[in-house]
């Protein structure tokens, strides 16, 4: 009896043990990432993120293992966001939780979060006007395409021949894809704006490599799409692939900057022309307009508004403008490439609410001379081989390649209001009382 109490219980003491223990450091883990967030006033997600009830969790750590941005840990054996800032809102966790013990809520009682009332066929309080996908606070990549493709069907029976176009789709990420992919199928006169220069949407902007998909996707014309965990270029690879095949026609870099209503509909006025039509799908995320510095020499190829790829700047004398954790990030990542000289110019006099490691590394950047950080600064004009920066001892003339422009966007909330859209403001609430996944 002993000697069965010794094979068998030892060794199950010891898998007990080690579980325990695992256990106790993922949670100082937690703990520690979550006291890092309070630190550094990173407590407010961005916009729609989980909120988990303590009462059904069962800290089974499904949630922990779904969430690629390392966003979600465990608290007293609970689940619980740790790190705010890095949640994306694609609602992984809640579709991985066995016992529905998440919600994805809009906003904390600090932040709001502005989103615009929706109706169930995804149609705004002014009729024909469309909204899908992250504009309408969904971030996740499956529900924004859907979203897009339940638009058109409801478009298609309002089509007409009175305007020349049935619908102006404005936006190329998932859920504006879907939609022209829906408007083939239908056979509708549609035409696709995009203020980029390509496909994806927020997902362009992602960082190189990064995790964006997390279920199928099922798409018109296309049908299911059976991809999981994906990466970022592979995904764009997947719907640059599908909209050729499928003869998209897709009109980059072409900035919509009002609608206004026509006798047939609406006038949809953008960067480059007037298109009239019956209705409009607007899937334009919730980036907005890059912020710009409104200096000469900014319509440049040479300057760009976000770092997608830090390896193309590559032995250039690159310029990041802006003071926020996006600027700084940028800057450091330009500063390990070979023989690149990166400098970070911003208008006040020290780089304010950033994370402290991001402060930690950029002091250490600085000290190593790896970045040139000019505070107090502000661009004045950009050439094509340099820029004309204003100090408080007069204008510095640096050798240039490329400008990162990190200033921020013009977030779309006060054009939908101006265009006579109801925006709602979400404290900490799932969107008309239901879940979002």
């Amino acid at each position: 009896m002993n000697l069965n109490l010794l094979f068998f219980g030892l060794p199950t003491i010891f898998v007990i043990l080690t579980y325990v223990l695992l256990r106790k450091r993922k949670e100082r883990e937690s703990l520690k990432k979550l006291n890092e967030s309070i630190r550094d006033n990173l407590t407010d997600p961005p916009s729609i993120h989980p909120v988990f009830k303590p009462d059904i969790c069962i800290g089974c750590e499904g949630c922990v293992s779904a969430c690629p941005e390392g966003a979600i840990g465990l608290i007293e054996n609970k689940g619980a966001l740790v790190s705010p800032s890095k949640c994306i809102g694609h609602g992984a966790c809640q579709t991985a939780c066995p016992v529905d013990g998440i919600e994805m809520v809009f906003g904390s009682a600090k932040r709001g979060i502005d989103i615009p009332h929706v109706s169930a066929i995804f149609e705004t309080n002014i009729k024909n006007i469309f909204i899908a996908g992250e504009l309408g606070g969904m971030g996740l990549v499956r529900k924004s395409a859907e979203q897009g493709a339940q638009a058109i069907k409801e478009i298609d029976k309002r089509k007409n021949s009175k305007a020349a176009y049935d619908v102006v789709i404005v936006g190329a990420g998932p859920a504006g894809v879907a939609g022209s992919l829906g408007a083939k199928e239908k056979g509708l006169r549609y035409i696709t704006l995009e203020q980029e220069e390509s496909i994806g949407g927020a997902v362009y902007h992602y960082p190189r490599n990064k995790l964006t998909m997390t279920a199928p996707v099922k798409l018109p014309i296309v049908g299911e799409l059976k991809i999981f965990d994906i990466q970022k270029e592979e995904l764009l690879q997947i719907w640059q692939k599908i909209c050729s095949e499928n003869d998209i026609k897709i009109n980059f870099n072409e900035r919509m900057e009002t609608i206004t209503p026509s006798p047939n509909g609406f006038l949809v006025k953008t960067s480059r022309a007037e298109y009239e039509t019956t209705c409009v799908l607007l899937a334009i995320g919730r980036r907005g307009t890059p912020r710009k510095l409104g200096v000469p020499g900014e319509e440049q190829k040479k300057v760009v508004y976000s770092l997608i790829d830090p390896e193309q700047y590559a032995g250039q004398h690159v310029l990041v403008v802006g003071g926020g954790d996006s600027a700084i990030e940028a800057a450091l990542a330009l500063s390990n490439q070979p023989n690149t000289q990166a400098t970070l110019s911003y208008r006040n006099d020290s780089f304010g609410r950033i994370k402290q490691k991001n402060k930690e590394y950029l002091e250490n950047a600085i000290k190593n001379e790896k970045i040139n950080a000019l505070l107090k600064s502000s661009v004045k004009e950009i050439k094509e081989n340099t820029v004309l920066i204003e100090l408080e001892n007069g204008v510095q003339e640096l050798k240039n390649d490329a400008v990162i422009v990190c200033a921020g966007g013009i977030l779309p909330t006060p054009f939908l209001k101006d265009i006579g859209i109801l925006v709602e403001t979400h404290h900490g609430a799932t969107k008309h009382g239901v879940k979002c996944s």
